[in-house]
């Protein structure tokens, strides 16, 4: 906790963004830092309040003890916050921008709609502690002589990796791109975070031991046995990659495109990749609909306004949902209620209870987006079709599963119906003798940090495995 009357003294302050017509400029970030008095109050709004759902099952899957380090903050523990903050989560400079906080939600002070700012917090820790030099390498100073392999450098694989070569392990991670970070540096776009914060911690982590190969793509430039007879354990963490088909009919219309091509894309070429050999997909000077009513679809209105479209617009086949969620029956879960993404101020059109019936186009390009209103069970209503203008339309809604062709096929590992490689969240180990899997690869779509909280335990089940016994947390 922090001050003790500290909720009553001081009101929950948010970090501010820059204006929607300045920071749809660039693709920097734009969230606007609180200054450092500000955040130790915010920490000392953190109330004594008995169980602290936060840090429960329903809070943080990573586990974060954050009245603990609310209260090293507010006291001007900040290395101390830093140490503890680590113990639970390897990247929280990651978390504390991308993360949709569902510890705030289940703080206590939510009941008031007022909860602890612990986003921000956590993300004041993170960057402090890199301003200071307070995070540095951490090698093992014992090589325990085993070789493990991680396939996938996305939250889960990087996190397994770190934990496992802080513990004298040989790791070497396998990225099929030409940089680390996998959905961090690819899926999520540079406002949301930019990717320096990734290629500090592949330093830090290579300053550590790790290994990195990039542009190897297991199972189809490298055969995933020779990985398996190389060495003493594989972990799978490749993501769920493969995009949930709408069923619609002309979707080989020019013009549309499933988002997470079109957001990879953009990445690479801020990133300064050569994108020379791509279909350049661009919206500016153009009218974007975007079908999808998450994280992914705002990243795409988002990423098409700062190329300088003409409009976009959002279609969500869910209604509207309350302002205020019912706290009585919700709390401390995660509520269904109304939000607003920072990419959707910047002037999306929303739609809401709306279904995309098809695609219109003329000469083979697109030219609008065929709709219809439903009802609460997602049966359309007669009578209530529409079309929307569009030069481009974005499929957003969700994954399928992991692709199997390839790494998982040579692996032969039991694959459920989902997609999923198969194994259960206590040693992570597949059908296959020294084969692990973490993170979307099994779980399916998730958020970063449940995948960094799967790396985690993954690496704890890998070591245990290997070595008898582990020091590594569950």
């Amino acid at each position: 906790m922090g001050k003790v009357t500290g909720f009553l003294e001081y009101d929950r302050q948010e970090q501010k963004y820059q204006l929607a017509g300045d920071r749809i400029r660039h693709f920097r970030e734009f969230t606007l830092p609180l200054e450092e008095r500000d955040v130790k109050k915010q920490a000392a709004r953190c109330m004594d309040c008995g169980i602290p759902f936060c840090h429960g099952p329903t809070g943080c899957p990573v586990h974060n003890q954050i009245p603990d380090w609310n209260e090293l903050v507010y006291s001007g523990g900040w290395e101390d916050a830093l140490r503890n903050l680590h113990s639970t989560n390897n990247f929280p400079e990651f978390t504390g921008r991308i993360c949709p906080a569902p510890c705030e939600e289940a703080c206590t002070l939510n009941l008031e709609n007022m909860p602890v700012t612990i986003k921000t917090i956590e993300q004041a820790i993170a960057d402090k502690g890199w301003q200071e030099g307070w995070i540095v390498p951490e090698p093992a100073a014992i090589r325990t002589g085993k070789k493990i392999a991680v396939v996938g450098s996305g939250p889960a694989g990087l996190a397994a990796a770190q934990q496992l070569a802080r513990v004298g392990h040989e790791v070497h991670v396998y990225e099929r791109e030409a940089r680390a970070g996998g959905l961090l540096r690819y899926g999520i776009p540079d406002f949301k975070m930019e990717k320096k914060h990734i290629d500090r911690r592949v330093k830090q982590m290579e300053a550590e031991g790790v290994t990195f190969h990039y542009n190897v793509n297991i199972g189809v430039t490298l055969p995933f046995r020779e990985l398996v007879d190389g060495y003493d354990a594989v972990l799978m963490s490749g993501g769920a990659e493969v995009p949930r088909d709408p069923g619609l009919p002309d979707t080989n219309l020019d013009g549309v495109h499933y988002a997470m091509p079109y957001l990879t894309q953009q990445n690479k070429r801020v990133g300064g990749e050569d994108v020379s050999g791509i279909t350049p997909i661009l919206a500016g000077g153009k009218h974007v609909v975007v079908v999808g009513g998450g994280d992914t679809a705002s990243d795409c209105v988002g990423t098409a306004f700062r190329q300088g479209a003409l409009s976009v617009t959002q279609l969500d086949i869910r209604p509207m949902a309350p302002q205020i969620e019912d706290k009585l029956t919700v709390w401390p879960y995660w509520p269904t209620k109304f939000r607003t993404s920072s990419s959707q101020a910047e002037g999306a059109e929303r739609e809401f209870q709306a279904a995309t019936l098809g695609l219109e186009g003329r000469n083979g390009k697109l030219t609008g987006v065929k709709c219809v209103r439903v009802d609460e069970k997602r049966k359309p209503i007669p009578g209530t079709e529409f079309t929307l203008q569009a030069d481009l339309c974005f499929l957003a809604i969700g994954f399928a599963g992991s692709v199997i062709e390839g790494m998982i096929a040579q692996s032969g590992a039991a694959v459920d119906k989902r997609a999923n490689v198969v194994a259960n969240d206590s040693d992570y180990r597949t059908s296959v003798d020294k084969v692990f899997v973490a993170g979307d690869m099994r779980r399916g779509q998730s958020l970063v940090v449940w995948a960094i909280r799967e790396g985690r335990q993954a690496a704890h089940a890998i070591d245990k495995h290997l070595m008898g016994e582990t020091i590594l947390p569950v």
